[in-house]
């Protein structure tokens, strides 16, 4: 994740190939000639450098953040933590994770979601945090429902979150989803099974912590987010490489 870092060459037996019809998005998505590799400017590799001060004091607790007064997001309250990694295991501080999912119904805050599930007034279902001295993340928020979506014709999409993780400059933004262990809609999910590498898609899958739960409350999920090496998390955006 930093400026001057190499990358290693995609292993085409975990990742999945750029063009996978059975996620028929990937058809129109798929690009048709070479890629071109282009020189970042100072400013994308430079920067910015994002402190404690820029974050709010809930932007990490989806269940309050955007909650009306008197008001809490229907859905199971769940905590979501773990560390960011690099190919070492050694603990990446700083970084800024952000986190995007739906509602408890399945049903994104987005103007371009028309399915019939309601908008929860008391959920906006994003956030971001910075990653501490260890590495370690940790959010708040509600488990989003699991949602159809137009590929075939009884496709739905397990439940997750999005989460986006900047290194050090602008041209290091990684993007990837993260699943629930024990959700029976992961082995349908034409999205996740174009990942051929059963092993890979099981990095891609938070386990339950019963350690890190909150009794008689709030459930918690760990998920760590590893940057390079041979047991790298995927990346949706990272087509150069791992």
């Amino acid at each position: 994740m930093h400026a001057d870092s190499e990358f290693v060459a995609r292993d085409p037996a975990a990742h999945p190939p750029a063009l996978t019809p059975i996620y028929k998005t990937s058809v129109f998505r798929a690009p048709h000639r070479p890629l071109l590799s282009l020189q970042n400017s100072l400013s994308e590799v430079t920067g910015p450098a994002f402190g404690q001060h820029e974050l709010g004091p809930l932007d990490n607790d989806l269940v309050r953040n955007y909650a009306q007064a008197g008001g809490a997001p229907v859905g199971e309250r769940i905590i979501v933590h773990g560390r960011v990694l690099d190919g070492s295991a050694r603990p990446v501080p700083g970084v800024l994770v952000e986190f995007w999912q739906a509602n408890a119904g399945g049903r994104y805050r987005h103007r371009n979601d028309n399915y019939d599930a309601p908008i929860d007034p008391n959920f906006g279902g994003c956030g971001r945090c910075l990653t501490d001295a260890e590495g370690r993340y940790a959010f708040r928020t509600v488990k989003p429902g699991p949602y159809p979506y137009r590929n075939r014709v009884n496709d739905w999409r397990p439940a997750h979150i999005h989460f986006s993780v900047f290194g050090s400059g602008f041209a290091q933004r990684l993007i990837t989803q993260m699943y629930f262990e024990g959700d029976p809609l992961i082995r349908h999910d034409s999205i996740l099974q174009t990942v051929p590498d059963p092993a890979a898609q099981q990095r891609l899958v938070a386990l339950l912590d019963l350690n890190a739960s909150v009794p008689l409350h709030t459930l918690a999920y760990r998920w760590d987010i590893v940057l390079r090496g041979g047991r790298s998390t995927l990346f949706e955006n990272r087509l150069q490489g791992n």
